[in-house]
């Protein structure tokens, strides 16, 4: 008896003292919560449900700017260096401020912000339940308090819930079911093989711009009248097309596919079709602002900047380029070369399901590239393996605009788009860039990350 009652107090006395272990400092558990791979993790788990459920690239490009918005407020508390975009973001009021007196752990609150609302704006959200249990753990091994951990996560979801309000005032579900009318006049857009899928978001111009005053602030000049007589500019545009398709590189199939970011391709093969799912251009580009990120070495609140910015130039990207893209409804390449040209003529990227100009890929290429290159500076090298794990190799460029550049080019080699809405969407997006950054921060926020 003697000796179990001796047992019972030594084991007590081990649970008094292990219950009795220092936690980590304030100072210790942040240094380690506000690690930039824990943000990156949460991106890149986005992105991957973002490919599962098959968001289109506009509202792909939406769900990134929400998460990202939510992630870069609920840190601000703890980056007195930083302010809130409330006032700057159309029709964006503050969020609530955490309590006063109380210790909290921002970088926590900020990727509890960004996961919750992007499990929140997606279909899959049995995604988010076992990457966020690993997720959490990790905070709860750098000896975060239990009340801290709560605190921080609470404030996180209150952020999320402010920045959901915001999103459902933005038209995006007003604008679900509409179908584009094709009239069949000649030079406009019609579906196109291999699935004759539906024009996608044709009111995606309704949605509430993020930076931009109007969807048409940044519209760009008239695309070349639609006249398919033999020496006429539009003729030649077309021709262009037809003629680089004969005469292909293997470098410019490369960069083609490099760049494809189709995430919905329809492959037919006789009677049997499937379709194949892959990144969108906004997630591509925003894969290149984390490679851009850890390679200039930028800290917590330097990467969540990067991230933001980047996305809302994504997302105003997308508007502006769709406000003119249904203005203008021009036909396609592969339709006017198969009526005109050569009936059996397929382009070697697959057509995408809206109006042909200005292209898509130009314009938020360029606009992604203009904020990355204010903020880390230009003529910064690096290499892209973004879609390496989807089988489109890696590239190198000396710059991001090289890289916007490219990206729009490639929409040349594909097929699917006209010379035009490549160079004039890529001036389009510039400026979408620079207003952004411009109007989103102050001279000390700029290119502070170490070169």
């Amino acid at each position: 008896m003697k000796n179990r009652i001796l047992w019972v107090l030594f084991l007590g006395g081990l649970w008094s003292f292990a219950g009795c272990q220092p936690k980590a400092t304030p100072e210790e558990y942040n240094a380690k919560a506000a690690e930039p791979e824990r943000y990156h993790q949460c991106v890149k788990q986005l992105t991957d449900v973002i490919i599962h459920d098959i968001f289109s690239p506009p509202v792909a490009s939406r769900i990134y700017g929400y998460a990202n918005l939510a992630g870069y407020e609920a840190m601000l508390p703890g980056q007195p260096g930083y302010e809130s975009l409330a006032g700057k973001l159309r029709k964006f009021t503050a969020p609530p401020k955490p309590e006063p007196g109380q210790e909290y752990c921002f970088p926590l609150a900020s990727t509890r912000a960004f996961l919750t609302v992007g499990r929140n704006l997606t279909f899959s959200g049995d995604m988010f339940d076992g990457f966020e249990k690993d997720f959490y753990e990790q905070y709860k091994a750098m000896g975060i308090p239990d009340d801290v951990m709560e605190r921080s996560m609470a404030y996180g979801e209150a952020v999320a819930k402010h920045i959901m309000e915001f999103a459902g005032k933005d038209s995006y579900k007003q604008t679900r079911g509409f179908k584009h009318t094709v009239t069949n006049a000649e030079g406009t857009w019609v579906p196109t093989p291999p699935a004759y899928m539906e024009a996608a978001e044709p009111k995606w111009m309704q949605i509430r711009c993020w930076v931009m005053d109007t969807c048409s602030q940044f519209i760009p000049p008239p695309a070349i009248p639609y006249n398919m007589t033999k020496g006429s500019p539009f003729y030649k545009l077309a021709d262009e097309v037809y003629q680089m398709s004969l005469r292909q590189t293997e470098e410019e199939r490369k960069i083609a596919f490099f760049w494809d970011d189709n995430a919905f391709v329809m492959n037919v093969a006789g009677h049997v079709s499937y379709a194949s799912k892959k990144m969108t251009p906004g997630g591509h580009w925003l894969a290149i602002a984390a490679t851009a990120s850890r390679q200039q070495k930028a800290n917590f609140a330097q990467t969540v900047q990067a991230y933001t910015l980047t996305s809302f130039a994504l997302a105003d990207g997308f508007i502006s380029c769709w406000d003119e893209k249904y203005r203008s409804n021009r036909i396609r390449p592969e339709t006017v070369i198969n009526k005109f040209i050569d009936p059996k003529w397929t382009p070697y990227l697959q057509t995408p399901p809206f109006p042909e100009y200005t292209s898509g890929h130009s314009v938020i290429s360029a606009a992604a590239a203009e904020v990355l290159t204010i903020l880390y500076g230009d003529n910064i090298a690096f290499t892209d393996s973004t879609e390496n794990p989807y089988g489109h190799g890696v590239r190198s460029f000396k710059s991001f605009r090289e890289a916007a550049v490219e990206a729009s080019y490639s929409r040349l080699y594909g097929g699917i788009h006209f010379r035009d809405a490549l160079e004039l969407g890529n001036i389009q997006g510039r400026k979408v860039g620079e207003y952004v950054v411009e109007k989103l921060t102050s001279k000390k926020e700029v290119a502070v990350a170490p070169k």
